[in-house]
């Protein structure tokens, strides 16, 4: 397996390029991270490519000295109001059915999801299987060694906009790596947050980042909704710069400062005073005012959450309630505030599976897409490595069990040609074509 996983989140108000390793007990080691403001992503989206190569490039040329190692290729997160989910079903008809259902056949189920037609201008990111049947057994939760005439399966389909994953690409290009894949943001998110009772029991996941608010609910170990919601902790920061009549940047400060999401507990003699600009007089603004700013914002996020979580069909599952991580968390008062407009019970998570010699700064709320980045892009170099020596074992029976001892192989018998796992660890645009 690859020693390093290099990622970067490119999010709206900040970048955060980092490395790491992973350690024999199945942590995460991150060696050495960079973060910096970002420019020209707007609600999740690249809308001004030089912008973010500029605001990319030094985070990386500093996770590279601090960490010394020169990596070539990351991981990325892709998100934005574009992204939307469907759900399909795939049946596969066996022809060797007095044979076991084999891993391959379940992966070439999957992999087939890939072809279903698609409106103009998008592309499949994701295919995650929700339940299989095998003949008339419903429900399956896995086929591997079970008989059966017909495998089908019920899957869950991320789709995302191919211009922006196209942008997204050429900025990785612009600044000399590859590009490994293309993650969706709150899948890594996720990752980093959640422990498997979790996912078990029924927990939806909200990431609320700068620029968009993402949705994930998990029922019985396996992904059952997601949803990008474009509204962040960035139109707090404007309704607070226009309602108090300050700067963006003293909003923000504000914000993250003296900032309550729940009104009828900000103390009423608590005043907060703001320069005035070019000379002219101090502004002041109280305490209850900002949060009920701040509070009125939130309810319209919180709401379109619990729309897209009574989408699922998943609301009465949530055992596990709320999840909550990302910038937006980081109120003082938030776990208050979901349990009183939602009723669910409610977890404030900060990345986990990580090794004590981290720095502190990755234990932050604000930091779990990028860390869900580095442990998606170990999971993935796993499977591709796992399906490279598979291909190797199968080419070989495939030659050793020819019957025609004089057949010229390397002419005939027109199998794939090896690949280096660089070539097979490869974005989602070529993906598809090396299903097993």
């Amino acid at each position: 397996m690859s020693e390093y996983v290099a990622a970067i989140d490119l999010g709206t108000t900040k970048v955060v390029t980092l490395v790491a390793k992973k350690t024999e007990s199945g942590r995460y080691n991150i060696l050495a991270h960079s973060e910096a403001p970002s420019s020209g992503v707007h609600r999740g989206q690249v809308e001004n490519i030089q912008e973010v190569v500029n605001a990319v490039k030094p985070t990386i040329e500093e996770v590279r000295r601090k960490s010394g190692i020169n990596f070539t290729d990351v991981f990325v997160g892709i998100a934005g109001q574009h992204i939307r989910c469907i759900e399909s079903r795939g049946d596969l008809q066996r022809e060797d059915y007095d044979l076991e259902i084999s891993a391959k056949e379940v992966k070439r189920l999957e992999d087939s999801m890939y072809n279903i037609r698609m409106e103009p201008g998008e592309e499949i990111l994701h295919v995650i299987p929700q339940s299989y049947n095998v003949d008339d057994s419903l429900g399956v939760n896995n086929p591997v060694g079970r008989l059966g005439q017909r495998l089908s399966a019920n899957f869950h389909i991320i789709i995302g906009k191919t211009l922006s994953a196209q942008h997204t690409q050429r900025c990785i290009d612009r600044v000399g790596l590859s590009l490994n894949r293309l993650v969706l943001e709150p899948l890594a998110s996720a990752k980093a947050v959640l422990t498997e009772d979790e996912k078990e029991v029924g927990v939806a996941m909200v990431d609320m980042g700068g620029g968009t608010t993402d949705l994930v609910v998990y029922y019985d170990k396996v992904v059952r909704h997601t949803a990008v919601i474009p509204f962040g902790g960035n139109v707090i920061t404007a309704d607070i710069k226009h309602g108090c009549g300050v700067l963006a940047r003293q909003a923000e400060q504000m914000k993250v400062q003296y900032g309550s999401c729940l009104a009828s507990m900000a103390p009423q003699n608590k005043i907060i005073t703001i320069p005035g600009i070019s000379g002219r007089e101090s502004r002041e603004i109280s305490f209850k005012t900002l949060a009920s700013i701040i509070e009125a914002r939130l309810e319209e996020i919180i709401g379109a959450v619990m729309f897209e979580i009574e989408r699922s069909g998943f609301m009465d599952k949530l055992s596990a309630g709320i999840v909550f991580t990302g910038g937006g968390a980081m109120f003082s008062d938030m776990p208050q505030f979901i349990r009183l407009k939602t009723g669910f019970d409610v977890r404030i998570a900060k990345p986990q599976y990580l090794t004590p010699e981290c720095s502190p700064d990755i234990f932050r709320e604000t930091y779990s897409t990028a860390v869900g980045l580095i442990m998606t892009g170990f999971e993935y170099i796993e499977e591709d490595e796992i399906r490279y020596i598979e291909y190797k074992d199968t080419e070989s029976v495939v030659v050793e069990m020819d019957p025609n001892p004089n057949l010229d192989h390397t002419a005939e018998v027109r199998s794939p040609k090896p690949r280096s796992l660089k070539d097979i660890i490869s974005s989602f645009f070529t993906d598809r074509e090396d299903g097993v």
